[in-house]
Protein backbone atom coordinates (compact mmCIF):
# COMPACT_ATOMS: atom_id res chain seq x y z
CA UNK A 1 0.00 0.00 0.00
CA UNK A 2 0.95 3.20 -0.75
CA UNK A 3 1.06 5.98 1.96
CA UNK A 4 2.04 9.87 2.72
CA UNK A 5 4.03 10.10 5.82
CA UNK A 6 3.92 13.49 7.78
CA UNK A 7 6.88 16.08 6.98
CA UNK A 8 9.97 16.05 9.56
CA UNK A 9 11.97 18.88 10.93
CA UNK A 10 14.09 20.46 7.89
CA UNK A 11 17.51 19.63 9.78
CA UNK A 12 16.21 16.23 10.95
CA UNK A 13 18.23 13.19 9.79
CA UNK A 14 16.55 9.91 8.56
CA UNK A 15 17.33 6.44 6.62
CA UNK A 16 20.83 7.49 6.06
CA UNK A 17 21.60 8.98 9.29
CA UNK A 18 23.86 11.81 8.52
CA UNK A 19 22.61 15.70 9.02
CA UNK A 20 20.20 16.61 5.88
CA UNK A 21 22.22 19.87 4.15
CA UNK A 22 20.15 22.99 4.68
CA UNK A 23 18.84 25.11 1.45
CA UNK A 24 16.43 28.22 1.95
CA UNK A 25 12.29 26.96 0.90
CA UNK A 26 12.64 23.51 1.28
CA UNK A 27 10.05 20.64 3.04
CA UNK A 28 11.28 17.39 2.90
CA UNK A 29 8.62 14.31 4.00
CA UNK A 30 8.73 10.38 3.22
CA UNK A 31 6.70 8.59 0.80
CA UNK A 32 6.47 5.10 1.13
CA UNK A 33 6.27 2.92 -2.20
CA UNK A 34 5.92 -0.61 -2.78
CA UNK A 35 9.48 -2.14 -1.58
CA UNK A 36 11.06 1.56 -0.40
CA UNK A 37 10.35 4.72 1.71
CA UNK A 38 11.44 7.75 -0.52
CA UNK A 39 12.72 10.40 0.78
CA UNK A 40 10.91 13.86 -0.90
CA UNK A 41 12.30 17.21 -0.98
CA UNK A 42 9.88 20.14 -2.21
CA UNK A 43 10.30 23.72 -3.18
CA UNK A 44 7.56 26.24 -3.99
CA UNK A 45 3.80 25.81 -5.81
CA UNK A 46 2.13 26.15 -9.27
CA UNK A 47 2.41 23.12 -12.11
CA UNK A 48 3.85 20.41 -10.65
CA UNK A 49 7.72 19.34 -11.87
CA UNK A 50 9.57 16.11 -11.16
CA UNK A 51 12.96 16.55 -10.64
CA UNK A 52 15.34 13.15 -10.93
CA UNK A 53 18.82 13.58 -9.87
CA UNK A 54 22.12 11.80 -11.15
CA UNK A 55 24.99 9.90 -9.43
CA UNK A 56 26.26 10.02 -7.32
CA UNK A 57 24.22 13.09 -6.07
CA UNK A 58 20.49 13.66 -4.46
CA UNK A 59 18.04 15.95 -4.17
CA UNK A 60 20.75 18.50 -3.17
CA UNK A 61 22.23 19.08 -6.56
CA UNK A 62 19.33 20.24 -7.60
CA UNK A 63 19.32 23.54 -5.62
CA UNK A 64 20.63 26.16 -8.12
CA UNK A 65 17.74 25.17 -10.65
CA UNK A 66 15.27 24.95 -7.87
CA UNK A 67 16.45 28.60 -6.59
CA UNK A 68 15.31 29.65 -10.30
CA UNK A 69 12.06 27.57 -10.61
CA UNK A 70 10.51 27.66 -7.43
CA UNK A 71 8.44 30.77 -7.73
CA UNK A 72 6.92 29.29 -10.78
CA UNK A 73 6.62 25.44 -10.28
CA UNK A 74 5.97 22.93 -7.36
CA UNK A 75 9.35 21.28 -7.58
CA UNK A 76 9.10 17.54 -6.51
CA UNK A 77 12.64 16.37 -5.80
CA UNK A 78 13.08 12.80 -4.72
CA UNK A 79 15.90 11.20 -3.74
CA UNK A 80 15.74 8.02 -6.01
CA UNK A 81 15.48 4.34 -4.38
CA UNK A 82 19.08 3.83 -2.52
CA UNK A 83 20.14 7.47 -2.71
CA UNK A 84 20.33 10.17 -0.19
CA UNK A 85 17.78 9.56 2.58
CA UNK A 86 15.96 7.14 0.76
CA UNK A 87 15.89 3.50 1.95
CA UNK A 88 18.12 1.62 0.48
CA UNK A 89 16.32 -2.06 -0.08
CA UNK A 90 18.57 -5.01 -1.54
CA UNK A 91 16.54 -4.71 -4.84
CA UNK A 92 15.13 -2.73 -7.40
CA UNK A 93 17.56 -0.61 -8.75
CA UNK A 94 16.84 -0.98 -12.56
CA UNK A 95 15.32 1.09 -14.58
CA UNK A 96 11.68 -0.23 -14.76
CA UNK A 97 12.65 -0.79 -10.98
CA UNK A 98 13.21 3.26 -10.63
CA UNK A 99 10.89 4.30 -12.77
CA UNK A 100 7.99 1.80 -10.90
CA UNK A 101 8.74 4.08 -8.00
CA UNK A 102 8.12 7.43 -9.38
CA UNK A 103 4.73 6.35 -10.83
CA UNK A 104 4.03 5.32 -7.11
CA UNK A 105 5.47 8.26 -5.80
CA UNK A 106 2.99 10.37 -8.23
CA UNK A 107 0.35 8.15 -7.41
CA UNK A 108 0.61 8.73 -3.14
CA UNK A 109 1.01 12.53 -3.80
CA UNK A 110 -2.07 12.33 -6.17
CA UNK A 111 -0.68 13.87 -9.50
CA UNK A 112 -2.25 12.57 -12.24
CA UNK A 113 0.34 14.65 -15.05
CA UNK A 114 3.96 16.45 -14.11
CA UNK A 115 6.35 18.03 -16.12
CA UNK A 116 9.83 16.02 -15.98
CA UNK A 117 13.47 17.01 -15.74
CA UNK A 118 15.95 14.23 -15.43
CA UNK A 119 19.84 14.71 -15.21
CA UNK A 120 22.24 11.78 -16.23
CA UNK A 121 20.88 8.72 -14.20
CA UNK A 122 17.58 10.57 -13.74
CA UNK A 123 17.19 11.11 -17.17
CA UNK A 124 17.88 7.61 -18.11
CA UNK A 125 14.79 6.89 -16.03
CA UNK A 126 12.97 9.33 -17.23
CA UNK A 127 12.78 8.35 -20.52
CA UNK A 128 12.28 5.11 -19.08
CA UNK A 129 8.97 6.85 -17.39
CA UNK A 130 8.17 8.62 -20.78
CA UNK A 131 8.13 5.07 -22.72
CA UNK A 132 6.12 3.35 -20.06
CA UNK A 133 3.30 6.56 -18.85
CA UNK A 134 3.88 8.84 -21.53
CA UNK A 135 0.60 9.90 -20.43
CA UNK A 136 1.53 10.85 -16.96
CA UNK A 137 4.30 13.83 -18.49
CA UNK A 138 3.62 16.95 -20.02
CA UNK A 139 7.32 17.00 -21.49
CA UNK A 140 10.45 15.43 -20.31
CA UNK A 141 13.38 18.14 -20.12
CA UNK A 142 16.65 15.35 -20.42
CA UNK A 143 20.22 16.66 -19.48
CA UNK A 144 23.41 14.51 -19.98
CA UNK A 145 21.99 11.72 -21.41
CA UNK A 146 21.66 9.92 -24.55
CA UNK A 147 18.37 8.54 -25.71
CA UNK A 148 17.16 4.78 -25.99
CA UNK A 149 17.84 4.76 -29.72
CA UNK A 150 22.06 5.97 -29.61
CA UNK A 151 23.20 5.29 -32.90
CA UNK A 152 26.01 2.28 -33.03
CA UNK A 153 28.73 4.12 -35.08
CA UNK A 154 28.38 6.71 -32.42
CA UNK A 155 28.65 4.57 -29.26
CA UNK A 156 31.72 2.80 -29.51
CA UNK A 157 33.87 5.47 -31.05
CA UNK A 158 33.22 6.59 -27.18
CA UNK A 159 33.29 3.43 -24.96
CA UNK A 160 36.39 4.75 -23.63
CA UNK A 161 34.38 7.35 -21.72
CA UNK A 162 32.95 4.59 -19.62
CA UNK A 163 36.64 3.54 -17.99
CA UNK A 164 35.17 4.70 -14.71
CA UNK A 165 32.48 2.49 -14.33
CA UNK A 166 34.69 -0.74 -14.37
CA UNK A 167 35.40 0.44 -10.79
CA UNK A 168 31.47 0.83 -9.80
CA UNK A 169 29.83 -1.45 -11.28
CA UNK A 170 31.16 -5.07 -10.48
CA UNK A 171 29.30 -6.33 -6.78
CA UNK A 172 32.78 -6.17 -4.19
CA UNK A 173 34.68 -4.01 -6.21
CA UNK A 174 32.05 -1.15 -6.80
CA UNK A 175 30.81 -1.16 -3.29
CA UNK A 176 34.50 -1.14 -1.58
CA UNK A 177 35.66 1.67 -3.96
CA UNK A 178 32.35 3.74 -3.02
CA UNK A 179 32.35 2.79 0.17
CA UNK A 180 36.21 3.46 1.42
CA UNK A 181 37.06 5.63 -1.50
CA UNK A 182 35.82 8.89 -1.54
CA UNK A 183 38.70 10.61 -3.19
CA UNK A 184 37.33 8.63 -6.75
CA UNK A 185 34.04 10.37 -6.31
CA UNK A 186 35.32 13.89 -5.76
CA UNK A 187 37.89 13.07 -8.64
CA UNK A 188 34.94 11.96 -10.87
CA UNK A 189 32.90 15.32 -10.24
CA UNK A 190 35.74 17.42 -10.84
CA UNK A 191 36.80 15.74 -14.12
CA UNK A 192 33.21 15.74 -15.55
CA UNK A 193 32.59 19.09 -15.45
CA UNK A 194 33.89 22.12 -17.99
CA UNK A 195 35.44 23.73 -14.97
CA UNK A 196 36.20 22.39 -11.79
CA UNK A 197 36.25 25.40 -10.14
CA UNK A 198 32.01 25.55 -10.02
CA UNK A 199 31.89 23.15 -7.11
CA UNK A 200 32.72 24.17 -3.59
CA UNK A 201 34.20 22.33 -1.56
CA UNK A 202 31.28 21.60 1.17
CA UNK A 203 29.30 20.14 -1.98
CA UNK A 204 32.31 17.82 -3.08
CA UNK A 205 32.36 16.46 0.45
CA UNK A 206 28.83 16.32 0.83
CA UNK A 207 28.61 14.09 -2.40
CA UNK A 208 31.19 12.06 -1.74
CA UNK A 209 29.80 11.26 1.77
CA UNK A 210 26.59 10.28 0.13
CA UNK A 211 28.11 7.82 -2.21
CA UNK A 212 29.52 6.38 0.44
CA UNK A 213 26.31 5.96 2.38
CA UNK A 214 24.70 4.77 -0.71
CA UNK A 215 27.25 2.36 -2.09
CA UNK A 216 25.35 -0.43 -2.44
CA UNK A 217 22.27 1.61 -4.45
CA UNK A 218 25.40 2.95 -6.53
CA UNK A 219 26.98 0.05 -7.55
CA UNK A 220 23.19 -2.31 -8.17
CA UNK A 221 22.36 0.66 -10.37
CA UNK A 222 25.43 0.11 -12.80
CA UNK A 223 25.64 -3.55 -12.35
CA UNK A 224 21.88 -3.41 -13.43
CA UNK A 225 22.34 -1.35 -16.53
CA UNK A 226 25.30 -4.03 -17.51
CA UNK A 227 22.85 -7.00 -17.02
CA UNK A 228 19.76 -5.12 -18.66
CA UNK A 229 19.97 -1.85 -20.14
CA UNK A 230 23.17 -2.91 -22.28
CA UNK A 231 21.74 -6.12 -24.24
CA UNK A 232 18.46 -4.42 -24.83
CA UNK A 233 20.56 -1.65 -26.52
CA UNK A 234 22.75 -3.95 -28.62
CA UNK A 235 19.55 -6.12 -29.51
CA UNK A 236 17.78 -2.66 -30.48
CA UNK A 237 14.87 -3.74 -28.20
CA UNK A 238 13.53 0.03 -28.06
CA UNK A 239 13.24 0.95 -32.35
CA UNK A 240 9.96 -0.86 -31.86
CA UNK A 241 9.03 2.34 -28.95
CA UNK A 242 7.94 5.51 -30.16
CA UNK A 243 8.79 8.49 -27.85
CA UNK A 244 5.10 10.66 -27.72
CA UNK A 245 6.10 13.16 -24.85
CA UNK A 246 7.64 16.32 -26.05
CA UNK A 247 11.46 16.01 -25.18
CA UNK A 248 14.39 18.47 -25.11
CA UNK A 249 17.72 17.08 -24.89
CA UNK A 250 20.37 19.13 -23.63
CA UNK A 251 23.55 18.16 -23.43
CA UNK A 252 27.46 19.74 -22.54
CA UNK A 253 29.86 20.32 -25.44
CA UNK A 254 32.44 19.02 -22.96
CA UNK A 255 30.64 16.01 -21.19
CA UNK A 256 33.70 13.53 -20.52
CA UNK A 257 30.86 10.85 -20.04
CA UNK A 258 27.88 11.46 -22.87
CA UNK A 259 29.98 13.13 -25.95
CA UNK A 260 27.63 15.70 -27.93
CA UNK A 261 27.74 12.83 -30.61
CA UNK A 262 25.90 10.36 -28.60
CA UNK A 263 22.82 12.51 -28.21
CA UNK A 264 21.41 12.70 -32.36
CA UNK A 265 19.46 10.13 -33.87
CA UNK A 266 16.75 9.95 -31.86
CA UNK A 267 14.40 12.27 -33.87
CA UNK A 268 12.95 9.70 -36.25
CA UNK A 269 12.05 7.95 -32.96
CA UNK A 270 10.20 10.88 -31.54
CA UNK A 271 6.88 12.98 -32.41
CA UNK A 272 8.95 16.00 -30.81
CA UNK A 273 12.36 15.75 -29.56
CA UNK A 274 14.68 18.64 -29.76
CA UNK A 275 18.58 18.50 -29.07
CA UNK A 276 20.45 21.61 -27.94
CA UNK A 277 24.46 21.83 -27.05
CA UNK A 278 25.85 24.09 -24.37
CA UNK A 279 29.49 25.23 -25.12
CA UNK A 280 32.35 25.23 -22.50
CA UNK A 281 29.98 22.56 -20.41
CA UNK A 282 30.52 19.12 -18.90
CA UNK A 283 28.11 16.35 -17.35
CA UNK A 284 27.01 18.81 -14.53
CA UNK A 285 24.66 20.77 -16.08
CA UNK A 286 22.70 21.70 -12.63
CA UNK A 287 25.71 22.63 -11.68
CA UNK A 288 27.33 24.31 -14.58
CA UNK A 289 24.94 26.28 -16.31
CA UNK A 290 21.75 26.26 -14.05
CA UNK A 291 20.50 29.52 -16.26
CA UNK A 292 19.74 27.07 -18.78
CA UNK A 293 18.28 24.45 -17.21
CA UNK A 294 15.97 26.31 -15.78
CA UNK A 295 15.26 28.43 -18.95
CA UNK A 296 15.11 24.99 -21.05
CA UNK A 297 12.46 24.34 -18.50
CA UNK A 298 10.55 27.46 -18.73
CA UNK A 299 10.25 27.03 -22.67
CA UNK A 300 9.43 23.71 -22.97
CA UNK A 301 6.67 24.12 -20.10
CA UNK A 302 4.94 26.98 -21.17
CA UNK A 303 4.67 25.06 -24.61
CA UNK A 304 2.82 21.63 -23.37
Amino acid sequence: MVSTTGSTPEHGTAVSGRPMPHDEGVVHHWVTVPGARLHVAEYGSGSPLLLLHGFPQHWYGWRKVAALLASEHRLIVPDLRGFGWSEQPERGYDADGLAGDMIALLDALGLERVGLVGHSWGAHVGFRLCLRAPERFTGHLALNMTHPWPRHRAVVPNLWRMWFTEFIEYPVLGRLVLRHWPGFTRFLLRRQVGDASVWEVDELREFAAAASVSAHAGQSMFWQYVLRDVPRLMKGSWRHHRLTVPTVLLGGAQDPVIAPSLLAGGESRSDDLTVRIVPWAGHHLPQERPEQVAEAARKLFARV
